[in-house]
């Protein structure tokens, strides 16, 4: 089975985990707390591996002009079904998020969520990402190291973004309100404004 049919299949139920398709309002406005504050004001965002698109609506009903890319046609599909069902207009795409088909320095912020550690080379992977933010850009990261043993841990990741940037400023996620429940595993925010 390829990852596209694997994503695919997970397509129906992957908003089922809170943190997914933040449909518990207090789940929600955990995301919108810990995000918005980042983004600057009418940023234009690029949403990598944005699954079923949750973030990139959230972003886009706070004014962002929003472009979301995942690998699997069935997340795509379900991502313009949310945003058109929230009245936002966001542009989604098909795509390798590795490799993400966008024009060098034409966001203001890349917005990537759980998807680092699943990239086969995820210093190749940065580079192409950093390479899309314009002068001033920020990268965002939401990553982990989870009790399967899979995932990166925070200096695994701090370390990958240095050989990128200049900075790499690490959060701690522990709050349950940002899962939907309590958890035993690393998860964590990486910040990057150079």
């Amino acid at each position: 089975m390829t990852t596209r049919e694997f994503w695919d299949q997970h397509a129906a139920t992957f908003d089922d985990e809170p943190d997914h398709g933040l449909r518990d309002p207090r789940v929600r406005d955990a995301w919108a707390r810990l995000l918005l504050p980042l983004v600057p004001e009418a940023s234009c965002v690029v949403d990598l591996g944005c699954g079923t698109g949750s973030l990139s609506v959230l972003l886009a009903e706070a004014g962002h002009d929003v472009h979301g890319l995942d690998l699997s046609e069935e997340m795509v599909r379900a991502a313009r079904a949310k945003a058109s069902a929230a009245g936002v207009a966001v542009e989604f795409g098909t795509g390798d998020a590795a490799h993400p088909p966008h024009p060098k320095a034409s966001f203001d912020v890349v917005l990537a969520r759980h998807v680092l550690w699943a990239l086969p080379d995820p210093a190749a992977a940065l580079e192409e990402w950093v390479s899309l933010l314009a002068p001033d850009g920020v990268l965002l990261l939401v990553e982990g190291r989870w009790s399967t043993g899979a995932g990166l841990t925070s200096a695994q990741t701090r370390e990958l973004v240095l050989g990128v940037r200049a900075e790499a400023v690490v959060t701690p996620l522990t709050s349950e309100d940002l899962w939907g429940r309590s958890i035993d595993d690393e998860r964590y925010l990486l910040v990057s404004r150079r």
